[in-house]
């Protein structure tokens, strides 16, 4: 817990705000795990229909945009919208029992309707509405009186004013200088007519670097332990969100949250939703908060109230029956960290807090009964199932009615807290989440980490390229943190031989927006791995060509190798690149902010026989993008080496390293090159 605290406060001082989370709001928001996402707002009249006809394309608190609706028709809803049934104590009542330990609320969406009383404009739930009602006073009264914490929600994106962007269909446009006055103008209110702001979950927009920070610190100057979320964009923020109804593939280095809606297809009410068994749907969702909190994360799941402001029965019996849950569980889940395996377990997973490890048997019974852990220095006190100790291996032995109807959990108390286990004598990524705005949020790695068998570590070697030529870095070793410049390496050729053949090459596009992708990926010149376009054979080494903004674009090339060898490779594209070796990434990162094109190198470990490497190149803002793939001129790294100011005593070692002076400590570190050993 220390450990990230202290990431975060180094979080907020990179950032440059004005003030910093306290000790205290960053735990209770870490800590809290469970919160209630509250999408509503004029949609909510219109019930997911237009002019008597379901709107079955995108989410129903987007149907002024997806039925394309005009903006005095979609005012009119205004008129009719006087939810009567909306009972904020009773939200805030469901919630305690769902075991919801927050609630966040929209104080406007992308329609630009505010659910609160402003001065900035008279579209708003208290001047433009029969009931004349201000929905964020009643939730952060109702929220008070309940003890619960109160957040909002709120757009960067505004279909009503007028010196906005007009409707768009990824809603990520530019934020115009004028749009930025109104929107810190309305955030101002927020944060000053309302008490206190556990959390301001901004979304959407696509803010320049200067707009996000500044927005940044104008939440902190008012109110200094408001958790902001990462959708303010450009590594603004002081908790990571994941896209839509999304979950990362293991744990972060930085706080973070998934945010997840009863329905994929929908955020807001949809009165032609079809929502199935409550059992089956309470269960879903459990399965994804365990699932969130055992990678350390923090979930938001979404209710959408009706028009008349009633919650929908059915997300209400869903909520109870996690809530029933929970009374029982809560301690697996509450004030917990991360499991401390980096596998990912058939069986389910696992939580810990203190001394305590949590096993979660949210999966599948293994085949043989038994549940394997290592556990280095740990001596197991006491466990609620039969468990045997071999050294710092536990196995503990399930009873038959271990995965009855109930996800189960078994509580395992040890002489100390079990640590995080690194990946066995190989180089782990650690990771945090870096982006410009929505669609280009992607898993960055953060740091690299490796796990060293060597009594009395007296010194390391750095392998490096070109491309890490005269980068500083920090390197911890066991803890202890060292500067080391990379300027002082020996040359060293590859000497490729002559019969590696590079071999046809294929391009393909375009594809997804969205700059987060799956780490591994499948291609076939035969098939596309996007939705538009086929691979075709292309010659050119590198090229530039026209791009629509938010596509992806794929180039295909085929090696073969004579022997298992490194090769150096020039690359290069736009807003974003990727690198795919075999199937699977193995460098990924975002440009600098509106960079046209970039050229780098990369260090691919070719296998015996045939190779497949894949670029993906990743245009977000620009006309035109472009690519280059090809062997490096000249074949070389460098081999440095380092000595310890201070010998590292014992017999493991844990080594740290990352790239110094970065302009955010969420941007990807880029050292996939680099290779650390035991000198």
């Amino acid at each position: 817990m220390k450990k990230l605290l202290t990431f975060i406060m180094a979080c907020v001082i990179s950032l440059g705000a004005t003030a910093q989370i306290s000790e205290k709001a960053f735990e209770k928001w870490h800590q809290n795990k469970y919160s209630m996402f509250i999408h509503f707002g004029l949609y909510s009249e219109l019930g997911g229909v237009w002019e008597g006809n379901p709107v079955t394309r995108g989410y129903s608190e987007q149907i002024q945009s997806f039925a394309g609706i005009f903006s005095d028709w979609y005012g009119d809803t205004a008129l009719r919208f006087n939810p009567t049934l909306f009972d904020a104590d009773a939200i805030v009542s469901l919630a305690k029992e769902a075991g919801m330990r927050s609630i966040i609320i929209t104080t406007k969406h992308h329609d630009g309707f505010c659910m609160f009383r402003t001065a900035t404009t008279d579209y708003n739930s208290y001047d433009a509405t029969p009931g004349k009602r201000d929905f964020i006073k009643e939730m952060a009264e109702a929220c008070k009186r309940g003890g619960i914490n109160f957040g909002i929600y709120f757009s960067l994106i505004d279909w009503h004013f007028p010196q906005a962007y007009p409707i768009s269909s990824h809603n990520c446009d530019f934020i115009t200088p004028q749009h930025h006055e109104f929107t810190k103008a309305q955030v101002t209110e927020l944060l000053t007519n309302y008490g206190p702001i556990s959390e301001l979950w901004f979304d959407m927009g696509s803010n320049t670097p200067e707009q996000s920070k500044e927005l940044y610190q104008l939440v902190h100057r008012l109110q200094p332990d408001c958790m902001v979320s990462g959708r303010l964009g450009n590594d603004q923020y002081d908790f990571s969100v994941m896209a839509d109804n999304t979950y990362p593939e293991g744990s972060l280095q930085t706080a973070w949250q998934t945010a997840a809606s009863m329905f994929d297809e929908t955020w807001s009410y949809r009165s032609w939703q079809k929502r199935g068994d409550v059992h089956t749907k309470a269960m879903e969702k459990l399965r994804s908060l365990i699932n969130v909190v055992s990678h350390g994360g923090n979930f938001l799941l979404n209710i959408g109230p009706k028009g008349d402001g009633s919650v929908v029965p059915f997300e209400r019996e869903v909520l109870k029956e996690i809530g029933i849950w929970l009374k029982k569980n809560g301690e697996a889940i509450y004030g917990t960290e991360a499991s401390p395996f980096r596998e990912q377990f058939e069986w389910g997973t696992i939580t810990r807090k203190g001394n305590n490890l949590y096993l979660i048997l949210s999966g599948n019974r293994p085949a043989d009964g038994k549940i394997t852990l290592n556990v280095p220095g740990c001596k197991l006190q006491k466990a609620d199932i039969k468990a045997i100790q071999k050294g710092q291996e536990m196995i503990f032995t399930l009873p038959a009615d271990a995965y009855g109807k109930d996800i189960q959990v078994i509580c395992a108390t040890f002489d100390q807290p079990v640590k995080p286990q690194p990946m066995a004598a190989q180089r782990t990524p650690n990771y945090s989440y870096s982006c410009f705005d929505y669609y280009s949020n992607y898993r960055s790695t953060v740091s690299y980490q490796w796990s060293i068998n060597k009594s009395n570590l007296n010194a390391l070697e750095f392998t490096y390229t070109p491309q890490e030529n005269g980068k500083e870095l920090l390197v911890e070793v066991d803890g202890i943190p060292y500067t080391v410049t990379l300027d002082a390496g020996k040359a060293q050729a590859l000497n490729l031989p002559s019969k590696t053949v590079w071999g046809q090459r294929y391009f393909c596009g375009p594809g997804s927006g969205l700059f987060d992708a799956p780490a591994t990926i499948h291609t076939d010149p035969d098939k596309a791995p996007v939705r538009k376009g086929q691979w075709k054979e292309v010659n050119e080494e590198k090229a530039m060509f026209p791009s629509n903004i938010l596509e992806s674009y794929f180039l295909m090339q085929q090696v073969e190798s004579p022997k298992a060898q490194d090769i150096l490779v020039d690359v290069g594209a736009g807003n974003g690149i990727e690198i795919y070796l075999n199937g699977k990434s193995v460098m990924k990162h975002l440009n600098p902010y509106r960079c046209k094109f970039r050229e780098e190198k990369v260090l691919l470990p070719l296998q015996k026989g045939s190779n497949q490497i894949v670029v993906r190149i990743y245009n977000r803002f620009e006309k035109e993008t472009g690519y280059l793939l090809r062997p490096s001129a000249e074949q070389v790294i460098y081999k440095q080496k380092f000595t310890l100011p201070q010998v590292a005593k014992g017999k493991v070692h844990t080594v740290v390293v990352k790239q110094n002076n970065l302009p955010s400590i969420h941007k990807d570190t880029e050292l996939s090159n680099l290779k650390v050993e035991a000198k």
